[in-house]
């Protein structure tokens, strides 16, 4: 197992719907990349809307790049026989920063707690099938400061890295703000520190 995870999976655009059925039971599956509980509540809410005749409208997510937040909905079904199934997935498939939504349109016959955990598990593995998954990297972003004299050494150690410019200020002084690689970090920090006239901070600590 790895020390330090520097890479996380999510999903780059919403899924196509989906669609499993289960002895006239209909659940339709739905994936969506979401970064905040507000995008969450958007989608949820526009499915209601969406299918304002089915029964249950049962969820989970994941959020952060160090999966660090999740939650699981039954809306209305069995204790741990929509939500949990639906999450187990996630996990599964080892995803972050995913939202999965299955509605379903009872029926008329009961599927039980076993036939429930096995339609909703289907139902999301069927909409993260039906998603493009990426692998990205977890970075931390520095912010350097300098002056025009410094620029070429700047310059150097950023080529030489292969380090990402993700913010310029030329004015009087320089400022870059770059992004490196979480395990990168530390070393990366360590070489800019120990420029001659060049101070390097982690950006939230400015």
């Amino acid at each position: 197992m790895e020390t330090e995870k520097d890479t996380y999976k999510t999903i780059t655009k919403p899924s196509n719907e989906t669609l499993f059925k289960d002895r006239a039971s209909k659940f339709y599956g739905y994936a969506f990349p979401v970064t905040t509980e507000e995008e969450i509540k958007n989608h949820i809410e526009q499915l209601k809307k969406q299918h304002y005749n089915a029964r249950h409208w049962c969820y989970a997510w994941q959020l952060g790049k160090s999966y660090e937040h999740y939650r699981a909905n039954d809306d209305g079904e069995p204790s741990n026989s929509a939500g949990m199934p639906i999450y187990g997935q996630l996990q599964s498939f080892d995803l972050t920063n995913v939202l999965v939504v299955v509605v379903r349109y009872f029926g008329g016959t009961k599927l039980g707690v076993g036939g429930l955990i096995q339609a909703y598990k289907t139902s999301a593995k069927l909409a993260l099938e039906a998603s493009k998954i990426v692998k990205r990297t977890i970075n931390e972003d520095f912010i350097l400061n300098f002056k025009y004299p410094e620029m070429n050494t700047v310059m150097r150690i950023v080529k030489d890295e292969k380090l990402n410019i993700i913010n310029q200020k030329l004015e009087l002084d320089c400022e870059y703000t770059i992004s490196v690689r979480k395990k990168e970090a530390k070393r990366i920090f360590e070489i800019f520190d120990t420029t001659y006239k060049v101070s390097i901070k982690k950006e939230e600590e400015i």
